[in-house]
């Protein structure tokens, strides 16, 4: 395994690389989810490459920034473990120099959802991925459906943008008791932990609906505000039944959905969704 801290390194090794090359942008703190993207990077690909950036233009000045979770070594050791070729440690000044004023944003949607609670938090994340995608110059990059709304964003600006490389997006990766596997899990303290299994079990209550044959949007809303409701300490932030192309909320579902919500509990921010479809 090799590992890169500098612009530079990165793009003479890059040129060295032959055959398909597997890309798997995360910032750290590395969990099970990350592990299964890396997995089938390398399974798929001749070569693989993780970043490693906790990347500040996707923060707001009162989110987690400077706590945000971060351990190098562990990392390192887990990705030597599963035999990833090259590891991209960049450093804040390179990624983003002192006169750099280049942003991409992706209209539409990063306004929605997630972009109406953390305005510019998606820009931040169009803006590295793109400078990512141009440094290794990935076959495919690989993302988890736990993060569904960065998904359609990264998946419409590489269309929009010709970017010569295919997205693919892996399943969620979960704790045997539902809960989506997040670095930000770490944060919550045992009771907020086994509130924070509210999240799953009001997702799955959607679905179940939705397999029993539910198609109004705000009947499968109302269900799942219900019960994080019901579990004191729980801040909802949104609840939504959504297209899951463009993400308009739907009053009547035609073939599928993205049932999503994000919520607080204590300081923590948590993000979860399933899709609805089949049947």
């Amino acid at each position: 395994m090799r590992i890169v801290r500098s612009i530079p390194n990165l793009k003479a090794l890059r040129r060295e690389i032959q055959g398909s090359l597997g890309f798997v942008p995360t910032m750290g703190y590395l969990h099970e989810g990350h592990l299964s993207l890396v997995r089938r990077a390398k399974a798929e690909n001749d070569y693989g490459i993780v970043s490693i950036f906790v990347n500040p233009t996707q923060f707001l000045p009162n989110e987690d920034f400077r706590t945000y979770p971060r351990d190098e070594g562990k990392d390192l050791a887990l990705l030597e473990k599963e035999g990833i070729d090259l590891v991209f440690l960049p450093e804040v000044k390179d990624m983003y120099p002192d006169n750099s004023c280049t942003f991409v944003t992706v209209e539409g949607l990063s306004n929605v959802l997630e972009g109406a609670f953390r305005p510019s938090h998606f820009r931040g994340v169009a803006t590295v991925v793109t400078k990512l995608f141009n440094l290794v110059e990935p076959t495919r990059a690989y993302f988890g459906q736990k993060d569904a709304q960065q998904v359609l964003v990264i998946k419409k600006m590489v269309a929009d943008l010709d970017m010569n490389l295919q997205v693919i997006v892996c399943p969620t990766i979960r704790e045997e008791d539902g809960l989506a596997m997040s670095s930000r899990n770490v944060f919550l303290n045992p009771e907020e932990r086994r509130s924070a299994l509210v999240i799953y079990r009001a997702l799955f209550a959607a679905q179940e609906l939705w397999l029993a044959g539910e198609r109004d949007g705000e009947t499968l809303r109302h269900r799942m505000r219900q019960m994080i409701e019901s579990v004191p300490g729980v801040q909802i932030d949104y609840i939504s039944v959504a297209d899951p192309t463009s993400l308009t909320e739907l009053e009547r579902i035609k073939e599928s959905a993205l049932a999503s919500l994000a919520v607080k509990i204590g300081r923590t921010r948590l993000i979860d969704n399933v899709i609805l479809s089949g049947l």
